[in-house]
């Protein structure tokens, strides 16, 4: 057996949108949401997902990333009870759980932000932050300057090269693992964040629970700086996520099988050993039903998602296929508020959810797509074919972006008998090739008997 986070299907829940919470947390009032999103565990079950990653939970101002108390559940999703119970449910479930770690900033609303407005160059807590400069001001008119993320001043930058603030954020770390029974860390712009932090975050998280996973938001670079024994499990595969969609629309499969053969291929791969994080969609970017030119293309790109090398990841509600893009420089059309029940009796796609649930089931019954090898079997613009293999294992996917049908000839990566992995329909093998019709925007997944 793997490791559980390698052989994961994740779901990522935002849950200040999923339950409609208001933008800015200005009632004192806990209201306990949380408790709206424990009946999804049984529908994450049946779809065929073993993870969840939800986030951010941490007391905030407005969107979550702008942390006011890293020890408390937002009030405006409920207490720490509630997720305390909500990763009870998970676990039962077989499901686990990882939570977003926000460490690169905090809110304006932090004890130590405030202790620095209070006491200016008295407060202790004036080399927590990068650049706090009293000779300057802040467009909040602090009477003082420091480094924002991104210049968004409500995001002030912590100074990670302070051993307090390592160690404030160690135990948050540790506080979260005992209280809650966490399983693993999604690192917020982990770009931002510096080698050494992160390399001891490992080693002590790797103390406190054994298999503990760290993810981290790396959208440019190479990941294989982030993606090593002494720091992350893992990172987001935005190259990926990019081939996923443009591939598609563009009817062009070179793409998508260059991304793969650059990071993944057997010979030469700059990943290969690596599991990298995958998805087609978040709540940073335009939903995939939003992408795609072609909405038919919607079942063949997800079975690329989770054949494909990764760790694949459905972002709430794109199991129904909903939409939504980024308008200006508001992400709520990503973040939408659903209500479960009425999205099971009104789904809009549900061909696509059942599709979805066969690929979570297809994973787990295929272990060889979680750790086999990858190997490029047939390449066109409109058509695309490839396996993985280990040992005498081996899946092979074949899939056609024309709006016309194909047949294709591939050639068969280990010797003997196909299946169809859905099906279990035999597949004729001819002369050492899988002789295969697809429709048109259509995938076919088969497994060697």
């Amino acid at each position: 057996m793997g490791k559980w986070y390698n052989e994961a299907v994740f779901y990522h829940m935002y849950p200040l949108g999923m339950t409609g919470a208001p933008k800015e947390n200005k009632e004192p009032e806990t209201v306990h949401r949380l408790r709206e999103l424990f009946p999804w565990i049984d529908h994450l079950k049946e779809i065929g997902v073993t993870a969840i990653y939800i986030g951010p939970l941490f007391e905030s101002s407005t969107h979550g990333y702008d942390t006011k108390d890293y020890k408390k559940v937002d009030r405006r999703l409920g207490d720490n009870e509630d997720f305390k119970e909500f990763v009870r449910l998970a676990h039962e479930n077989g499901i686990h759980v990882v939570v977003d770690g926000v460490f690169n900033h905090t809110g304006r609303e932090f004890f130590a932000f405030q202790d620095i407005q209070k006491n200016r160059e008295h407060s202790p807590y004036c080399s927590w932050y990068k650049g706090v400069n009293f000779g300057w001001n802040s467009p909040y008119n602090d009477g003082f300057g420091y480094e924002a993320w991104r210049n968004c001043f409500e995001l002030v930058n912590l100074n990670l090269y302070e051993q307090a603030v390592r160690d404030y954020l160690f135990d948050v770390i540790h506080f979260w693992i005992t209280e809650f029974d966490i399983d693993g860390i999604r690192l917020d712009c982990a770009d931002c964040l510096t080698f050494d932090f992160m390399k001891e975050m490992r080693y002590r998280t790797g103390q406190w629970k054994e298999d503990f996973w760290l993810m981290g938001e790396v959208i440019h670079g190479d990941y294989a700086r982030w993606v090593n024994d002494e720091m992350l499990h893992s990172t987001t595969n935005y190259e990926l996520h990019k081939g996923l969609y443009s591939g598609h629309n563009d009817h062009n499969y070179f793409e998508i099988a260059h991304t793969i053969r650059r990071q993944f291929d057997d010979n030469g791969g700059i990943y290969r050993g690596r599991t990298l994080y995958s998805f087609v969609d978040n709540h940073d970017v335009d939903r995939l039903m939003s992408k795609l030119n072609n909405k038919d293309h919607i079942r063949e790109v997800y079975t690329l998602l989770y054949t494909l090398p990764g760790i694949p990841s459905i972002y709430y509600g794109s199991e129904w296929g909903i939409e939504g893009r980024k308008q200006g420089a508001s992400d709520d059309a990503m973040r939408p508020q659903l209500d479960l029940e009425k999205m099971q009796k009104e789904n809009p796609h549900p061909e696509l959810t059942a599709h979805i649930a066969a690929l979570g089931k297809m994973r787990k019954e295929n272990p060889v797509l979680a750790d086999g090898k990858y190997r490029e079997l047939v390449l066109t613009n409109r058509q695309y074919a490839y396996a993985r293999i280990k040992d005498q294992d081996a899946i092979v996917v074949a899939a056609n972006n024309d709006e016309s049908p194909a047949d294709m000839s591939i050639p068969v990566p280990v010797d003997g008998t196909y299946e169809n992995a859905f099906t279990k329909e035999a597949v004729p093998v001819v002369d050492g090739r899988l002789q295969v019709h697809l429709d048109a925007c259509e995938s076919k997944v088969f497994r060697k008997k």
